[in-house]
């Protein structure tokens, strides 16, 4: 019998070679995207998912309140992670760690920057990655030795066993290779190809409590109670410092960092899991939109396939075996599809991995993937050839065969729901298309408070950190360049935070554990055009500048400060005077709101040096910094990077997204269309002798045209009114994680409308005019 209903469902589709197509290539379309968005989203939610005890390690972070909001920190102070050991029964392993960074690693002649970072001695307690050899708690329990990974083994040596060998750090410190790791998945949160124990960098200003620079993370007994240990926790500040109100530790599992980043009131609420819903919804939308289109065609061709049914029934079929007829039908369309759909997947994946970062692939040899083949296969065949077998089954076979069969207004009407549904999904992708490109816009345009144009940095190391001022004032003399300043990090990505300020009036005990501060030099507000609301700039001609202060308003604010400078404030270079307010300017993204700011002349805790160049002279300005740099640091390869690229690079889950949308929103469009086409030819080859009739008596082109179209477009109208609130509701959604953002207004719904309206329309008259051309007299010789 399956034989049977396969050779039939084959015959079934040579016979209906434009529909069958346009069923098999708009299937294939769908499938290809939700596999392409289904390896992406595997790939999200493994991230981490090797590592041995997972459910036992955690990331603490800090949460403080500031004007009536909790606001929760990634980063904690040095003394963090000891205490925690010592004084949490629950806790095992404590680590903490810098963020990652790049050093000059040297063998012999061979040299190139690598990323790694500095840590504690129990992160391999903590993190138990694989070694190859050599132990890795051992080695990093060693100040001399280093733990590397099996590439930058095999780039420097050669062999994946480099244990007892050398390498130089920064043209100055040698270490011995302790461990050799296997490389680092692309799954893991920390991509690194080596490690050093960070107590060979420990200084004492970097032991204060109110000093949030470092990243500390644990691993509990494994019978721990994880909210017992929070509990445990949340009294070390208090028994630590003399504050009286105090941040409170709180734990996020690592098995959410990568995904729940985002915190609102202390508690997890969103990150890079609100894109994998995205991804994931926008994958269901399509598949469904391309199922739609076999469902429309399937019952809009009912009546050409009613005598097939009737024969059968009279003969005996029963309905159960029609149904069977039928589904397998829609599953072999499915089967075909499928395959297809996996030679698309092959061919478009290297550019989905360019576009979206990833190292994803179509391994065939993955059950997973074949259960998951199946299981779409299934799913689709099923989904979309539900109706048509229930509906063509149920045919009464004395009124097929009578020529006395009436479909009635229901299949009609269901059909124009299905064209409804399908354009809902197309439109609200639509109206999230311009809504994301519009927030992307935003991002890009909007006036941060500083400017990011023009300016290149590049980073601080080795004779140019040693004598960066002197490397400084050589760049500025260059007529290219118009000023130059070092800081701690990029200014719209300050990180650090500290809990040490202190100032007249200050509630005793109280702590603001939320205040951003960045060590600069000279010149910085003028590289960085930041506007002073009062005061001015550090001079090198005032010493006692070392020990002064510059503001933000939202610190003025803070302290209650209404005139500020000249008040004596206390903070990490002691106390001194505020000399200068600068205007509120964005210190990170657009997800977070401004904060209190402390700027401190500390260059010696600087890290980049940040470059303005002349306007149009910027490639005289990089070959001059290229030169210069050279001259401080010839053994150093010379890199430098544009400002305003590392503020794109802040947002690249939102231009992913934006791309995703784009793409994937056009080829739902695309698909719509095809059934659009198909469905239109459909009506048109049904009505060709009422065109005929209407042509005879006179009817113009354009009246037949309108004829035609005129119902599709209303459905096209009825879907705008459906899609427009849910798009709304999932815009403004979206919209909520970012601290500043553009309004929705109705103009963006019309606009979606009418592109949704315009493309319906070129859709549908194409096959409305080819019908409106035709010559009558063929259509009524019969007649």
């Amino acid at each position: 019998m399956l034989r049977n209903y396969i050779k039939i469902a084959w015959r079934s589709l040579l016979k209906n070679k434009l529909f069958s197509f346009i069923n098999i290539f708009g299937l294939a379309l769908g499938m290809s995207c939700s596999l392409l968005i289904g390896l992406w989203v595997k790939d999200e939610l493994s991230h981490d998912r090797f590592l041995p005890h997972l459910n036992e390690i955690f990331f603490v972070r800090t949460s403080s309140t500031y004007e009536g909001k909790t606001y929760t920190g990634t980063l904690t102070p040095g003394p963090m992670a000891g205490v925690l050991k010592r004084d949490v029964p629950e806790v095992r392993y404590a680590t903490k760690m810098q963020f990652p960074e790049e050093m000059l690693v040297k063998v012999g002649e061979k040299s190139t920057k690598e990323r790694g970072f500095y840590a504690t001695k129990d992160f391999f307690l903590v993190f138990d990655y694989p070694a190859l050899f050599g132990s890795p708690f051992v080695a990093h329990s060693r100040l001399d030795q280093i733990i590397i990974t099996r590439k930058l083994a095999e780039k420097f040596f050669g062999t994946t066993n480099a244990v007892g060998k050398r390498l130089q750090f920064n043209n100055t410190t040698y270490y011995t290779v302790g461990a050799v790791l296997e490389n680092i998945p692309s799954q893991s949160t920390f991509q690194f190809d080596w490690i050093i124990n960070y107590d060979v960098q420990e200084e004492d200003w970097k032991k204060t409590w109110g000093n949030n620079s470092f990243m500390t993370f644990i691993r509990l007994d494994s019978k721990a109670d994880p909210a017992k240990a929070e509990a445990n926790m949340k009294d070390i500040y208090r028994r630590n410092t003399n504050w009286k109100e105090v941040p409170r530790p709180t734990l996020q599992p690592m098995k959410d960092v990568y995904l729940y980043m985002e915190y609102e009131d202390g508690k997890a609420v969103g990150g890079r899991i609100e894109y994998v819903r995205i991804f994931a919804v926008v994958a269901v939308f399509i598949l469904l939109i391309a199922c739609v289109n076999f469902m429309n065609l399937a019952t809009a061709r009912s009546a050409k396939r009613a005598k097939e049914v009737g024969v059968r029934k009279v003969v005996g079929a029963l309905r159960s075996s029609l149904i069977g007829q039928f589904i397998s039908e829609s599953v072999l369309t499915s089967l075909l599809a499928v395959f297809l759909a996996l030679g698309i997947v092959s061919v478009v994946l290297p550019v989905f991995n360019t576009v979206f970062t990833k190292q994803l692939t179509l391994n065939l040899a993955d059950p997973v993937l074949w259960l998951g083949v199946v299981t779409l296969v299934l799913v689709t065949g099923f989904v979309s050839g539900s109706y048509p077998a229930l509906f063509l089954s149920s045919l009464q076979p004395i009124r097929i065969l009578k020529g006395t069969i009436k479909f009635g207004a229901g299949p009609a009407m269901f059909r124009r729901a299905l064209v409804i549904f399908q354009f809902t999904l197309s439109i609200f992708l639509i109206i999230g298309m311009l809504a994301v490109a519009h927030q992307m816009d935003y991002i890009r345009t909007k006036n941060l408070g500083l400017d990011r144009e023009n300016v290149l940095y590049v980073p601080l190391e080795s004779e140019t950190y040693n004598r960066m001022e002197a490397f400084r004032q050589e760049l500025i003399r260059a007529p290219s360049i118009s000023s130059a300043s070092v800081s701690m990090s990029l200014p719209m990505n300050i990180q650090a935070t500290s809990g040490d300020l202190t100032w007249a009036g200050k509630k005793p005990n109280v702590h603001y554990d939320d205040v951003s501060t960045i060590s600069v030099g000279y010149d910085f507000l003028k590289t960085m055009n930041i506007k002073l609301v009062a005061g001015r700039d550090f001079s090198s001609d005032r010493k006692a500048d070392s020990a002064s202060y510059i503001i933000n308003e939202a610190a003025a604010r803070m302290m209650g400060m209404k005139n500020p400078l000249g008040q004596q404030v206390g903070f990490w270079m002691g106390k001194g005077p505020i000399i200068g307010v600068m205007k509120d300017f964005h210190l990170q993204s657009l997800h977070s709101p401004i904060t209190p700011l402390v700027l401190t002349l500390i260059p010696t805790n600087t890290s980049y040096l940040l470059v303005r160049t002349e306007k149009g002279k910027t490639a005289e300005a990089i070959a001059e910094l290229e030169q210069v740099t050279k001259e401080f640091n010839p053994d150093y390869p010379f890199e430098y990077h544009f400002l305003d690229e590392a503020y794109e690079q802040m947002y690249r889950s939102e231009q992913q997204v934006n791309t995703l949308i784009n793409y994937f929103g056009t080829l739902a469009i695309f698909i719509s269309c095809l059934g659009l086409f198909a469905l239109a030819a459909f009506t048109a080859e049904q009505r060709m002798k009422e065109i005929g009739v209407r042509k005879v008596l006179g009817a113009s082109v354009g009246s037949i045209v309108s004829l035609l179209s005129k119902d599709f477009l209303k459905l096209v109208l009825v879907a705008l009114v459906l899609a427009s609130p849910l798009a709304y509701w999932a815009i403004t959604k979206w919209l909520g994680t970012f601290q500043y953002r553009i309004e929705l207004s109705w103009g963006l719904f019309v606009a979606a409308g009418l592109v949704a309206v315009i493309i319906a329309f070129l859709t549908v008259s194409y096959q409305s005019i080819k019908a409106a051309l035709a010559n009558p007299v063929k259509s009524l010789k019969s007649e």
